[in-house]
């Protein structure tokens, strides 16, 4: 199978896989406005797909959507496979994403350090 194939196929499923979780999933252990799919890598012959996620919240709140998002993961694996009309879904493996929750990390960082410069104005 093509790489053009499986990067289409990357953008597709996590795609439906955001709209699956924000719209059809109905787990009181998710709260969707914190849950975002940042990127999702397919294999080659499309049998797996790893499906990064950020969650933002503390580190219960990180274990609970997981443990919810593992729950459902072969309602979502079917909901996927018919919303892009596939025959053979692939495996779906989530994986926490830290990389937004790092980020927001670095700035906060180097704001401090500009204020608390005081040649920096």
């Amino acid at each position: 199978m093509g790489k053009r194939r499986a990067e289409r196929m990357s953008v597709e499923i996590r795609r439906a896989i955001a709209r699956i979780i924000h719209e059809d999933i109905k787990d009181p252990r998710i709260d969707f406005s914190t849950v975002s799919v940042s990127r999702v890598d397919v294999a080659n012959d499309i049998s797996h797909a790893r499906v990064n996620f950020s969650i933002l919240g503390n580190e219960a709140k990180q274990e609970e959507t997981i443990q919810a998002l593992q729950k459902a993961r072969g309602y979502i694996r079917s909901e996927v496979a018919r919303e892009i009309q596939i025959k053979h879904a692939p495996e779906l493996e989530f994986r926490l994403d830290k990389s937004i929750e790092h980020g927001v990390r670095i700035s906060a960082l180097l704001n401090e350090i500009k204020e608390s410069d005081p040649t920096s104005e």
